[in-house]
């Protein structure tokens, strides 16, 4: 069966995500455990944890549907030894904020070598903060998301995540997520059906859909190949509705969270609704 839901919004305390996320009729969501733009937050309460939990169990979602993302400040490949360090503790603060909540995973973006060293160190640097983290940190599976490959990110190719999949030391708690905004933007078609089943099989070849933890459902508002990350609503960009109804018929996809970041939330509701009917 297919989870969809979206990133909601964790405004107020994090208790309030499952909330929100049931407003719009999901089975499935992504939220963030901290101020994605701040460095420090305080701990998360016994009261956050419990009505968490209560929420949750309000909604009828399961916490394997969850798919937590990280803060966009942390670059696990940063090209400095102690702004690399810093990254590294602050998603392993998140890491442990998403156990206390009894998560079990979280998402978040590879790291960008800032045009200070080659890909090949930058990925050698991200591999080594990933497998620090595995080694320091228990249950909570780490799921890679692919990049649109803006600036300096890396992670926009599927040979990069293979590598940082390949290198973990444990690859039970080791995932990817696949944001088709992204994969478009890397190059990726998924528009046709053919198109579709072509680049799928080259991310089975090369990762395996096993370790598919998770997708972002985004249309896109640039061409194929632009190295870009500007989403758009389902069906109003260049990917399409077919894109979205060949995720949703793909049988290699099911109980995994498929979560909108679309850019106008007041239509989710009608945008899970629309993904729900393609898998009928």
């Amino acid at each position: 069966m297919k989870r969809v839901g979206a990133h909601v919004s964790a405004s107020g305390g994090v208790e309030n995500a499952p909330l929100n996320a049931m407003s719009i009729g999901a089975d499935a969501f992504a939220l963030f455990v901290k101020n994605q733009r701040q460095w420090s937050a305080k701990p998360l309460s016994d009261e956050n944890i419990v009505k968490f939990s209560e929420n949750l169990a309000k909604s009828g979602i399961k916490k394997e549907h969850i798919l937590p993302h990280n803060s966009y400040l942390i670059n696990l490949g940063h090209p400095d030894d102690e702004k690399r360090e810093k990254s590294v503790e602050a998603f392993k603060d998140e890491i442990d904020r998403a156990s206390l909540l009894g998560l079990k995973m979280i998402n978040f973006h590879p790291g960008s070598h800032l045009r200070q060293i080659s890909q090949e160190k930058c990925l050698t640097l991200i591999s080594e903060s990933i497998n620090y983290l595995l080694l320091n940190t228990s249950g909570v599976r780490l799921v890679i998301e692919n990049t649109a490959g803006q600036g300096s990110n890396l992670g926009y190719k599927l040979e990069h995540l293979a590598f940082l999949i390949d290198k973990a030391v444990d690859k039970n708690r080791i995932g990817v997520c696949i944001d088709t905004c992204h994969f478009f933007a890397g190059g990726y078609d998924i528009r046709s059906k053919e198109a579709y089943e072509k680049t799928m099989s080259e991310f089975d070849r090369l990762i395996g859909y096993k370790f598919l933890s998770g997708m972002h459902l985004n249309d896109t508002k640039n061409e194929l190949g632009v190295r870009k990350d500007r989403h758009d609503s389902l069906g109003k960009g260049h990917l399409g509705l077919e894109a979205f109804e060949n995720i949703m018929r793909d049988p290699n996809i099911d109980e995994i969270p498929l979560i909108l970041e679309t850019i106008d939330d007041s239509i989710w509701q009608d945008e899970i609704e629309i993904l729900r009917q393609m898998a009928v």
